[in-house]
């Protein structure tokens, strides 16, 4: 069986960052960013064995899976790609989570 290719985009690259970013200048170290980069190596890894393990959402094809604390994984699978379409902190207000997924 082959594995299903990490697609990210650019809105879940920018939210990744994001949060490294603060977690470096919050810390005045990449100490956690780094440890939160391997965590969601590691989830991308299980899913591209397990895709739906991520629990559905109720959008169309889309799962969410908690990477570390509190920080998930949103993404959509294809036959042939897991497509991360958000990387999500869970403390920020659920309705900005809605405004996302609908493209507000």
């Amino acid at each position: 069986m082959e594995l299903l290719a990490i697609v990210w985009t650019q809105t879940a690259v920018k939210q990744r960052n994001y949060v490294f970013n603060y977690w470096n200048e919050r810390n005045q170290s990449n100490v956690f960013s780094t440890k939160l980069n391997k965590e969601i190596k590691a989830t991308t890894k299980l899913l591209q064995t397990f895709p739906h393990l991520g629990k559905a959402t109720t959008y169309p094809n889309t799962r969410t899976l908690l990477v570390i604390k509190n920080y998930s994984l949103l993404y959509q699978v294809t036959e042939t790609h897991i497509i991360v379409v958000g990387f999500w902190d869970n403390r920020q207000s659920p309705q900005r989570l809605l405004d996302f997924l609908s493209g507000v």
